[in-house]
């Protein structure tokens, strides 16, 4: 049995001891995933959930809300998955976006408030609607449409040869676009989708035992997620021999991540894909292999487009157009006429991303026009930092940031590196591989690009999506690092 995204309902009989979905309390086979999403549609009918009307979801990694999720899209309800991670206020600030206070509690697994009639969106056949951050403060709601969702699933079955019935660790909230890989992988595959909270997450060996025991194969993550799993040394092929599929995207893939796993998983296939959530999830792919890893890029290619996709670069920036692309951020007219076009009758998106592409397709990402800064009169990316950062000797990863006055222009900047061994280093304090960590890093980048100050951290934060937190390593470096010199002064 397995879910079909282009007709959105269940197809083929179930065999015996076929898991679909894997949680912390157990787990439910491809019946019990039919059933259970069969009476949640009764619910929600009695609830008044309407077809084109969209329908919030809250919760974290529940079964109820991937259940809730399948039943939306088999009675065409547009889907808005919040996780409860959010504030109270953003998320009544998304009901109130959406005009409508109904919403489905995954965690109680009851309906609460009422439908708005005139809540149904504009668009018609949207899928889901995914909130992200606004520049203004206020979320954006991404609509995606039902044929982007089948595109995107038809990849994943089509292109990537997962082997049969692959068993996806599914760690990334259901409001971070980037777990459609996970849940729809799963279910187009008629394989099994293992939810990972953050309960399960915390504790670390329980984590890989969880894992190893569900006999997860398919790894999607950011890279960043899969560099705090690399401090345990049981992360590695021989306690979990199934695991042989790495799969990444919303960050760039260094070499030496690249080297690290196949140090830990000798046979593993890597993955590195890119796409804006304005793009359903990925646009482009590539297979890391031998070969390309032997031509020393850093950071590595995001592939080429898919089959339906369309990339090019204007003026350095990447741009996307085809059927995948949104049908337009809600309610923001403003937004749709600046970001959005039309090539060859397709939608297309501009990313805000800087990239570059080779005469085979190939593109590279080279960081976001928000992250390029303008210090001593030149224009700087701080991912070409961050990557000149990440290839020193012993570091896993790094990150630049640039510490600023009250009043916004840039003082100098900083750079932070995550060591490979932890007992490297102490503390603020660099190991002896990186004494001259000034003239390795002259050798990439030109002076103005050279960090002031180089700082040894045990861990770079991460956001809630698990990317690289500048702003939280900025205010570490004032609150913790700053305070420290006063005291040695």
């Amino acid at each position: 049995m397995h879910f079909d995204f282009d007709r959105f309902e269940f197809v083929g009989e179930a065999m015996v001891d076929e898991q679909a979905v894997v949680h912390a309390s157990g787990s439910l086979d491809w019946q019990q995933l039919q059933q259970a999403t069969d009476d949640w549609m009764r619910q929600a009918e009695a609830a008044g959930v309407l077809a084109g009307a969209p329908l919030l979801i809250t919760g974290h990694k529940e079964p109820a809300f991937l259940i809730a999720m399948l039943g939306c899209l088999m009675m065409k309800v547009p889907f808005v998955p919040v996780d409860v991670i959010n504030p109270h206020e953003r998320i009544a600030r998304i009901s109130s976006l959406l005009k409508t206070s109904l919403r489905y509690d995954a965690q109680l697994e009851c309906f609460e408030g009422v439908v708005n009639q005139d809540a149904r969106l504009e668009e018609e056949g949207v899928a889901y609607i995914m909130f992200t951050s606004g520049s203004t403060g206020d979320p954006k709601g991404v609509q995606i449409g039902r044929e982007s969702v089948s595109l995107f699933a038809g990849w994943i079955l089509h292109s990537l040869a997962l082997g049969e019935r692959p068993v996806f660790m599914d760690q990334m909230l259901f409001s971070f676009d980037f777990s459609l890989f996970n849940w729809v992988g799963a279910l187009v595959t008629g394989g099994a989708c293992v939810l990972c909270s953050r309960e399960i997450i915390a504790r670390r060996d329980h984590f890989l035992a969880y894992l190893a025991h569900s006999r997860a194969t398919v790894w999607a993550s950011t890279p960043s997620f899969l560099r705090q799993q690399l401090i345990d040394p049981d992360f590695c092929q021989e306690k979990m021999p199934d695991l042989r599929v790495f799969l990444f995207g919303a960050e760039s893939l260094s070499v030496a991540l690249v080297d690290e796993i196949w140090l830990r998983f000798p046979a593993a296939r890597i993955i590195n894909s890119y796409g804006p959530t304005e793009a359903t999830c990925s646009t482009t792919w590539v297979e890391v292999d031998k070969t390309l890893r032997d031509t020393l890029p850093n950071p590595f290619p995001i592939g080429r487009a898919k089959p339906y996709a369309t990339v090019f670069i204007d003026e350095g920036e990447i741009c996307i157009a085809g059927d995948h692309v949104m049908r337009g951020y809600l309610n923001r007219s403003d937004l749709n006429q600046t970001r959005m076009f039309v090539r060859d009758g397709k939608r297309g998106y501009r990313t805000g991303d800087i990239g570059e592409m080779d005469s085979h397709g190939l593109v590279t990402f080279r960081g976001r026009m928000d992250d390029q800064i303008k210090f001593h009169g030149y224009r700087i990316e701080l991912a070409e930092i961050d990557l000149a950062l990440s290839a020193l000797p012993s570091v896993r990863a790094g990150v630049a940031v640039a510490l600023r006055r009250p009043e916004g222009t840039i003082v100098r900047l900083v750079g932070f590196v995550e060591l490979r061994d932890t007992e490297e280093g102490n503390g603020t304090a660099l190991p002896e591989c990186l004494a001259n960590w000034r003239e390795i890093l002259a050798m990439r980048l030109p002076p103005y690009m050279v960090p002031s100050e180089l700082l040894a951290c045990e861990q770079l934060s991460i956001t809630v999506t698990d990317k690289v937190d500048r702003k939280q390593m900025e205010q570490l470096y004032k609150q913790t690092y700053l305070s420290q010199k006063s005291r040695n002064a």
